[in-house]
Protein backbone atom coordinates (compact mmCIF):
# COMPACT_ATOMS: atom_id res chain seq x y z
CA UNK A 1 0.00 0.00 0.00
CA UNK A 2 0.68 3.60 -0.13
CA UNK A 3 1.32 5.70 2.76
CA UNK A 4 3.76 8.01 4.50
CA UNK A 5 5.96 7.79 7.55
CA UNK A 6 7.75 9.85 9.93
CA UNK A 7 11.15 9.16 8.66
CA UNK A 8 13.11 11.82 10.97
CA UNK A 9 11.28 14.06 12.62
CA UNK A 10 12.21 18.01 11.99
CA UNK A 11 10.46 21.22 10.67
CA UNK A 12 8.60 20.67 8.32
CA UNK A 13 10.34 22.70 5.74
CA UNK A 14 13.25 19.95 5.93
CA UNK A 15 10.74 17.47 4.54
CA UNK A 16 9.84 14.85 7.92
CA UNK A 17 7.38 12.74 5.93
CA UNK A 18 8.30 10.16 3.58
CA UNK A 19 6.54 8.69 0.85
CA UNK A 20 6.54 4.94 1.22
CA UNK A 21 5.60 1.08 0.21
CA UNK A 22 4.45 -0.54 2.88
CA UNK A 23 2.91 -4.37 2.84
CA UNK A 24 -1.19 -3.97 3.45
CA UNK A 25 -1.18 -4.48 7.38
CA UNK A 26 -3.30 -7.62 8.66
CA UNK A 27 -5.77 -7.90 11.44
CA UNK A 28 -4.42 -8.94 14.93
CA UNK A 29 -7.60 -10.55 17.33
CA UNK A 30 -10.06 -8.05 18.11
CA UNK A 31 -8.90 -5.83 15.11
CA UNK A 32 -10.32 -5.03 12.34
CA UNK A 33 -8.90 -3.49 8.70
CA UNK A 34 -10.27 -0.85 6.34
CA UNK A 35 -9.84 0.80 3.28
CA UNK A 36 -8.97 4.22 4.06
CA UNK A 37 -11.50 6.89 2.36
CA UNK A 38 -10.44 9.93 4.27
CA UNK A 39 -7.90 11.51 6.53
CA UNK A 40 -7.82 14.64 8.15
CA UNK A 41 -4.57 15.92 8.88
CA UNK A 42 -4.66 17.25 12.44
CA UNK A 43 -1.79 19.73 14.34
CA UNK A 44 -0.82 16.72 16.57
CA UNK A 45 0.58 15.20 13.17
CA UNK A 46 2.32 17.83 13.20
CA UNK A 47 3.69 18.04 16.46
CA UNK A 48 4.85 14.44 15.94
CA UNK A 49 6.07 14.91 12.47
CA UNK A 50 8.43 18.42 13.94
CA UNK A 51 9.56 16.27 17.14
CA UNK A 52 7.26 18.48 19.54
CA UNK A 53 6.21 14.89 20.90
CA UNK A 54 8.84 12.27 20.91
CA UNK A 55 8.69 9.52 18.68
CA UNK A 56 7.52 6.42 20.61
CA UNK A 57 8.05 4.10 17.50
CA UNK A 58 10.24 4.66 14.06
CA UNK A 59 9.11 5.29 10.70
CA UNK A 60 5.77 5.54 11.70
CA UNK A 61 2.20 6.22 9.77
CA UNK A 62 0.60 9.70 11.15
CA UNK A 63 -2.89 10.48 10.61
CA UNK A 64 -5.69 9.53 13.54
CA UNK A 65 -9.07 11.13 11.64
CA UNK A 66 -9.36 7.87 9.71
CA UNK A 67 -12.68 6.93 8.22
CA UNK A 68 -12.87 3.44 6.33
CA UNK A 69 -15.01 0.66 5.15
CA UNK A 70 -13.99 -2.40 6.90
CA UNK A 71 -12.36 -5.18 4.75
CA UNK A 72 -11.36 -8.03 6.88
CA UNK A 73 -11.64 -9.21 10.49
CA UNK A 74 -9.11 -10.04 12.74
CA UNK A 75 -10.05 -13.39 15.08
CA UNK A 76 -12.76 -12.88 17.45
CA UNK A 77 -13.67 -9.01 15.98
CA UNK A 78 -17.29 -9.44 15.30
CA UNK A 79 -18.72 -5.61 15.94
CA UNK A 80 -18.79 -4.22 12.46
CA UNK A 81 -19.81 -6.04 9.27
CA UNK A 82 -17.38 -6.58 5.87
CA UNK A 83 -18.75 -3.23 3.86
CA UNK A 84 -19.56 -1.04 7.14
CA UNK A 85 -18.27 2.46 7.38
CA UNK A 86 -16.39 3.04 10.75
CA UNK A 87 -13.92 5.80 12.23
CA UNK A 88 -10.11 5.72 13.47
CA UNK A 89 -9.35 7.83 16.27
CA UNK A 90 -6.67 9.65 18.62
CA UNK A 91 -7.21 6.91 21.73
CA UNK A 92 -6.34 3.40 20.15
CA UNK A 93 -6.15 1.63 23.61
CA UNK A 94 -6.40 1.28 27.06
CA UNK A 95 -5.75 -1.35 29.77
CA UNK A 96 -9.05 -1.15 31.25
CA UNK A 97 -8.31 -2.50 34.77
CA UNK A 98 -6.19 0.84 36.52
CA UNK A 99 -8.31 3.40 38.60
CA UNK A 100 -8.73 5.45 35.74
CA UNK A 101 -10.32 3.46 33.45
CA UNK A 102 -12.36 1.79 36.24
CA UNK A 103 -13.82 4.92 37.10
CA UNK A 104 -14.41 6.82 33.42
CA UNK A 105 -11.21 8.41 32.83
CA UNK A 106 -9.60 6.40 30.46
CA UNK A 107 -8.19 9.56 28.10
CA UNK A 108 -5.47 9.50 31.70
CA UNK A 109 -4.93 5.69 31.54
CA UNK A 110 -0.74 4.95 32.16
CA UNK A 111 -0.75 2.19 29.20
CA UNK A 112 -2.73 4.42 26.80
CA UNK A 113 -1.68 3.63 23.32
CA UNK A 114 -2.38 6.39 20.39
CA UNK A 115 -3.51 5.57 16.96
CA UNK A 116 -0.53 7.54 15.02
CA UNK A 117 1.59 7.48 17.59
CA UNK A 118 2.09 3.62 19.34
CA UNK A 119 0.72 2.42 15.88
CA UNK A 120 0.48 3.84 12.35
CA UNK A 121 -2.38 5.64 11.51
CA UNK A 122 -4.91 6.92 8.27
CA UNK A 123 -1.76 8.61 5.82
CA UNK A 124 -1.63 5.29 4.05
CA UNK A 125 -4.29 3.11 1.80
CA UNK A 126 -5.45 0.78 4.50
CA UNK A 127 -5.34 0.37 8.15
CA UNK A 128 -5.68 -1.98 10.84
CA UNK A 129 -7.86 -0.44 14.35
CA UNK A 130 -9.30 -2.63 18.03
CA UNK A 131 -12.78 -2.82 17.21
CA UNK A 132 -13.87 -1.62 20.54
CA UNK A 133 -12.40 1.97 19.72
CA UNK A 134 -13.59 1.94 16.46
CA UNK A 135 -16.71 4.20 16.14
CA UNK A 136 -19.97 3.96 14.00
CA UNK A 137 -20.44 7.47 11.84
CA UNK A 138 -22.96 9.73 11.09
CA UNK A 139 -24.95 8.42 8.09
CA UNK A 140 -25.47 12.55 7.13
CA UNK A 141 -22.40 13.14 6.91
CA UNK A 142 -19.62 12.19 3.83
CA UNK A 143 -16.40 10.88 4.60
CA UNK A 144 -14.38 14.10 3.69
CA UNK A 145 -16.36 15.75 6.30
CA UNK A 146 -16.90 13.47 9.20
CA UNK A 147 -13.14 13.01 9.14
CA UNK A 148 -12.00 15.74 11.43
CA UNK A 149 -14.97 15.15 13.66
CA UNK A 150 -12.80 12.21 15.15
CA UNK A 151 -10.04 14.44 16.80
CA UNK A 152 -10.58 18.11 16.09
CA UNK A 153 -14.35 17.77 17.07
CA UNK A 154 -14.56 15.08 19.70
CA UNK A 155 -10.82 16.41 21.88
CA UNK A 156 -12.51 20.15 20.97
CA UNK A 157 -15.51 19.04 22.54
CA UNK A 158 -14.13 17.67 25.49
CA UNK A 159 -12.17 21.09 26.12
CA UNK A 160 -15.51 22.89 25.79
CA UNK A 161 -16.57 20.39 28.54
CA UNK A 162 -13.47 20.98 30.69
CA UNK A 163 -13.94 24.73 29.88
CA UNK A 164 -17.65 24.73 32.21
CA UNK A 165 -18.95 26.95 29.79
CA UNK A 166 -22.94 28.16 31.74
CA UNK A 167 -25.60 27.52 29.94
CA UNK A 168 -26.24 30.96 27.57
CA UNK A 169 -22.84 31.65 28.78
CA UNK A 170 -19.66 34.36 26.68
CA UNK A 171 -17.12 31.79 25.52
CA UNK A 172 -14.06 32.69 24.27
CA UNK A 173 -12.40 31.01 21.47
CA UNK A 174 -7.99 31.50 20.74
CA UNK A 175 -7.31 30.57 17.84
CA UNK A 176 -9.16 29.16 15.49
CA UNK A 177 -8.20 26.33 13.45
CA UNK A 178 -9.71 22.96 12.65
CA UNK A 179 -11.04 21.79 16.06
CA UNK A 180 -12.08 25.80 17.36
CA UNK A 181 -14.45 25.71 14.30
CA UNK A 182 -16.72 22.65 14.96
CA UNK A 183 -16.57 24.00 18.81
CA UNK A 184 -18.05 26.85 17.49
CA UNK A 185 -20.59 25.63 16.22
CA UNK A 186 -21.60 23.41 19.32
CA UNK A 187 -21.09 26.42 21.56
CA UNK A 188 -23.28 28.59 19.61
CA UNK A 189 -26.22 25.70 19.02
CA UNK A 190 -26.31 25.45 22.46
CA UNK A 191 -26.67 28.98 23.05
CA UNK A 192 -23.54 30.12 23.86
CA UNK A 193 -22.02 33.89 23.11
CA UNK A 194 -18.71 33.39 21.12
CA UNK A 195 -15.97 35.34 20.58
CA UNK A 196 -13.03 33.78 18.12
CA UNK A 197 -9.71 35.99 18.96
CA UNK A 198 -7.48 35.18 15.62
CA UNK A 199 -5.07 37.18 13.52
CA UNK A 200 -5.89 35.11 10.24
CA UNK A 201 -8.66 37.35 8.24
CA UNK A 202 -10.24 33.84 6.51
CA UNK A 203 -10.49 32.95 9.83
CA UNK A 204 -11.99 35.34 11.28
CA UNK A 205 -14.57 35.49 8.43
CA UNK A 206 -15.21 32.22 9.09
CA UNK A 207 -16.32 32.42 12.74
CA UNK A 208 -18.52 35.59 11.91
CA UNK A 209 -20.44 33.33 8.94
CA UNK A 210 -20.17 30.63 11.40
CA UNK A 211 -22.40 32.53 14.10
CA UNK A 212 -19.66 34.38 16.17
CA UNK A 213 -20.36 37.51 17.51
CA UNK A 214 -17.10 38.90 17.21
CA UNK A 215 -13.73 37.75 15.78
CA UNK A 216 -11.18 39.77 15.14
CA UNK A 217 -6.86 39.49 16.75
CA UNK A 218 -7.86 41.93 20.12
CA UNK A 219 -9.09 41.65 23.42
CA UNK A 220 -13.08 40.11 23.70
CA UNK A 221 -15.41 43.18 23.90
CA UNK A 222 -16.30 41.43 27.02
CA UNK A 223 -16.03 39.71 29.56
CA UNK A 224 -15.65 35.65 29.49
CA UNK A 225 -17.73 32.87 31.36
CA UNK A 226 -15.12 30.38 29.80
CA UNK A 227 -12.14 30.34 27.07
CA UNK A 228 -10.33 27.62 25.31
CA UNK A 229 -7.23 27.90 24.28
CA UNK A 230 -6.36 26.47 21.00
CA UNK A 231 -3.68 28.24 19.58
CA UNK A 232 0.00 25.98 20.98
CA UNK A 233 1.72 29.42 22.58
CA UNK A 234 2.00 29.62 26.43
CA UNK A 235 2.33 33.81 26.22
CA UNK A 236 -1.08 33.37 25.65
CA UNK A 237 -2.31 31.88 29.01
CA UNK A 238 -1.93 35.26 31.08
CA UNK A 239 -3.64 37.55 28.45
CA UNK A 240 -6.75 34.35 28.55
CA UNK A 241 -6.43 34.88 31.96
CA UNK A 242 -6.93 38.48 32.17
CA UNK A 243 -9.90 38.28 30.06
CA UNK A 244 -12.38 35.68 32.19
CA UNK A 245 -14.92 37.22 34.27
CA UNK A 246 -14.69 36.06 37.89
CA UNK A 247 -15.26 32.55 38.34
CA UNK A 248 -14.34 31.77 34.61
CA UNK A 249 -12.06 28.28 33.55
CA UNK A 250 -9.73 28.33 30.71
CA UNK A 251 -9.26 25.14 29.32
CA UNK A 252 -6.14 24.20 27.38
CA UNK A 253 -6.64 21.85 24.53
CA UNK A 254 -3.68 21.37 22.86
CA UNK A 255 -1.16 18.43 23.48
CA UNK A 256 1.68 20.73 23.08
CA UNK A 257 1.96 23.80 23.97
CA UNK A 258 5.43 26.42 25.05
CA UNK A 259 5.93 27.60 28.44
CA UNK A 260 3.27 29.36 30.37
CA UNK A 261 5.14 32.59 31.85
CA UNK A 262 4.68 33.94 34.97
CA UNK A 263 1.43 34.08 36.26
CA UNK A 264 0.17 37.91 38.82
CA UNK A 265 -2.37 36.07 41.27
CA UNK A 266 -4.25 39.05 41.80
CA UNK A 267 -4.61 39.78 38.23
CA UNK A 268 -4.82 36.79 36.65
CA UNK A 269 -6.31 33.89 38.82
CA UNK A 270 -8.00 35.20 41.78
CA UNK A 271 -11.54 35.80 42.22
CA UNK A 272 -11.45 32.21 41.73
CA UNK A 273 -10.44 31.82 38.05
CA UNK A 274 -9.24 28.57 37.18
CA UNK A 275 -7.08 27.24 34.28
CA UNK A 276 -7.03 23.63 33.23
CA UNK A 277 -5.42 21.18 30.63
CA UNK A 278 -6.87 18.76 28.25
CA UNK A 279 -5.75 15.14 27.44
CA UNK A 280 -6.81 12.95 24.58
CA UNK A 281 -11.00 12.10 25.04
CA UNK A 282 -12.70 8.80 26.46
CA UNK A 283 -14.53 6.52 23.95
CA UNK A 284 -17.62 8.00 25.86
CA UNK A 285 -16.75 11.54 24.67
CA UNK A 286 -16.30 10.27 21.12
CA UNK A 287 -19.58 8.83 20.99
CA UNK A 288 -21.59 11.57 23.05
CA UNK A 289 -20.40 14.22 20.32
CA UNK A 290 -21.19 12.14 17.53
CA UNK A 291 -24.82 11.64 18.27
CA UNK A 292 -24.48 15.95 19.42
CA UNK A 293 -22.77 16.98 15.98
CA UNK A 294 -25.78 15.08 14.36
CA UNK A 295 -28.30 16.64 15.90
CA UNK A 296 -26.82 19.90 15.94
CA UNK A 297 -25.85 19.66 11.95
CA UNK A 298 -22.20 20.47 12.99
CA UNK A 299 -20.40 20.67 9.28
CA UNK A 300 -16.65 21.16 9.21
CA UNK A 301 -15.40 23.46 7.17
CA UNK A 302 -12.95 21.33 4.57
CA UNK A 303 -10.39 21.18 2.40
CA UNK A 304 -9.71 17.65 0.58
CA UNK A 305 -6.08 16.98 -0.06
CA UNK A 306 -4.63 13.76 -2.58
CA UNK A 307 -2.76 11.71 -0.49
CA UNK A 308 -0.19 12.17 -2.64
CA UNK A 309 0.34 15.73 -1.30
CA UNK A 310 0.62 14.76 2.36
CA UNK A 311 3.27 16.48 3.09
CA UNK A 312 2.23 19.97 1.56
CA UNK A 313 -0.52 19.42 3.38
CA UNK A 314 1.31 18.90 6.77
CA UNK A 315 3.25 22.35 5.39
CA UNK A 316 0.00 24.33 4.52
CA UNK A 317 -0.97 23.32 8.30
CA UNK A 318 2.25 24.78 9.99
CA UNK A 319 2.31 27.87 7.91
CA UNK A 320 -1.44 28.68 8.76
CA UNK A 321 -2.87 28.26 5.40
CA UNK A 322 -5.54 26.52 5.60
CA UNK A 323 -8.68 27.21 6.90
CA UNK A 324 -10.90 24.86 8.81
CA UNK A 325 -9.66 21.10 8.48
CA UNK A 326 -7.44 19.45 5.17
CA UNK A 327 -8.68 15.88 4.66
CA UNK A 328 -6.44 13.48 2.65
CA UNK A 329 -8.77 11.31 0.25
CA UNK A 330 -6.58 8.67 -1.29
Amino acid sequence: MRAWVVERPGPVAEGPLRAVTLPDPDPGPGEVRVRVTACGVCRTDLHLAEGDLAPRRPRTVPGHEVVGVVEEAGPGADRFAPGERIGIAWLRGTCGRCRWCRTGRENLCPSAVFTGWDADGGYAEHAVVPEAFAYRLPAALDDVTVAPLLCAGIVGYRALVRAELPPGGRLGIYGFGASAHVVAQVAIGQGATVHVITRSRAAQALALELGAASAGPGAPPEPLDSAILFAPVGDLVPVVMRALDQGGTLAVAGIHLTDIPRLVYADELFREKQVRSVTANTRADGEEFLRLAAALRVRPTVSPRPLAEADRALADLAGDRITGAAVLVP
